[in-house]
């Protein structure tokens, strides 16, 4: 079904097709919306689930941590600082191998106080051993969620998925969310490996000491690495299974391109609207849909001979170092002679116009 909807409502809606048992959450700006949807959902009966309020956004991670460890399908939201006091439970969630899914509504980080849209937050947290998708437009976003779910319970691992406050959160947009048992054929029934069971007892996250504890996070590091391409398998699957064409990373305009732009989110979009709006085959763009694990070949095969710079739009700053997706394009690029722009904007919610784009080429 095609409808009209806000982003948090479609997104809430996909998340109660997907079945959890347990969600838990605490709200803020801009993520209350998905939540309050949810929970009204619970309420009226029309999603047998437990929502469970949280008195923080650490102890609804913490809550979402003990459901999905027990064995059962599980759901949290965040954003900006909610995402960062999560920090420690989303450390231990990777690390326990929790196929838990969690949209971060992209907010800029304190202080100064701001509730607008950059991606400093979920970047913040790159090196959690999360799996990180950004989605560039609403039906992006529905579909990587129905997506994240598949991908936890196949790798054991958990997964965010990024959309940007306010810019997607709270505008509408049509967009088409598969029928609900479609998805839970897509899904199938949730079957966890790892799972507290008093019949069969285990240890989780016991006391590892320095003769095993490397062992653990190298473990963690291959893993993601490793499943790469079981994500891009899975992403295929999904591609066929409901006739859509989703991408991890999406090469716009390339072909005569010698300037490319670089970016994630909402920001592609801008920039696929001056590149039409030009005319011009000399202009392209990358767009980066999947941040964790990083696609570092994927993206080197778009590299063609005629590219000669690109221009990296950066909504978060490694502070002290550049922006944090040029630091991830340097790496996936070295050894090729292009030049690379390191350009910071957007940050707090600053608008990026047309003007400020064509100043960059």
């Amino acid at each position: 079904m095609r409808e009209l909807l806000e982003g948090s409502k479609a997104v809430a809606k996909t998340i109660a097709f997907c079945r959890p048992k347990v969600i838990s959450a605490y709200p803020i700006t801009p993520q209350t919306h998905i939540v309050e949807e949810l929970a009204q959902f619970v309420a009226e009966g029309k999603l047998k689930a437990e929502f469970v309020r949280a008195e923080s956004e650490f102890g609804a991670a913490s809550i979402v941590l003990g459901a999905s460890q027990r064995g059962v399908r599980t759901y949290t939201a965040t954003s900006s600082q909610g995402l960062l006091l999560m920090t420690e439970v989303l450390f231990n969630i990777a690390g326990l191998r929790l196929p838990v899914v969690l949209t971060c509504a992209n907010r800029a980080l304190s202080a100064p106080i701001n509730i607008w849209n950059d991606w400093q937050d979920a970047l913040t947290l790159r090196d959690s051993g999360w799996v990180m998708f950004f989605g560039e437009n609403l039906q992006e976003v529905v579909d990587f969620h129905i997506l994240a779910y598949k991908i936890a319970e196949k790798l054991n691992l958990p997964v965010m998925v990024n959309m940007d406050g306010f810019l997607l959160t709270h505008t509408a947009e049509v967009v088409e969310i598969p029928e609900e048992k479609l998805i839970e054929k897509f899904l199938g029934p949730f079957k966890p490996s790892l799972f507290l069971d008093p019949k069969n007892p285990k240890t989780f996250g016991f006391l590892a000491d320095p003769d095993y504890y490397q062992e653990f996070r190298l473990a963690l590091h291959q893993d993601l690495l490793e499943g790469l391409k079981k994500i891009v398998e899975l992403t295929q699957k999904f591609n066929k299974f409901f006739g859509r064409n989703l991408k991890l990373i999406e090469g716009y305009n390339l072909k005569k391109a010698e300037t490319v732009f670089v970016t994630m989110g909402s920001l592609e979009g801008t920039v696929k609207t001056l590149i039409d709006d030009l005319k011009s085959k000399k202009i392209g763009l990358i767009g980066i849909k999947l941040f964790r694990p990083f696609p570092t070949k994927i993206f080197a095969k778009l590299i063609n001979p005629s590219i000669k710079r690109l221009i990296v739009l950066n909504k978060a700053v490694s502070l002290g170092v550049e922006g944090i997706l040029t630091s991830e394009i340097k790496r996936a690029i070295f050894g090729k002679r292009i030049e690379i722009k390191d350009e910071i904007l957007g940050l707090g919610g600053r608008d990026i116009k047309r003007e400020d784009l064509i100043k960059l080429i």
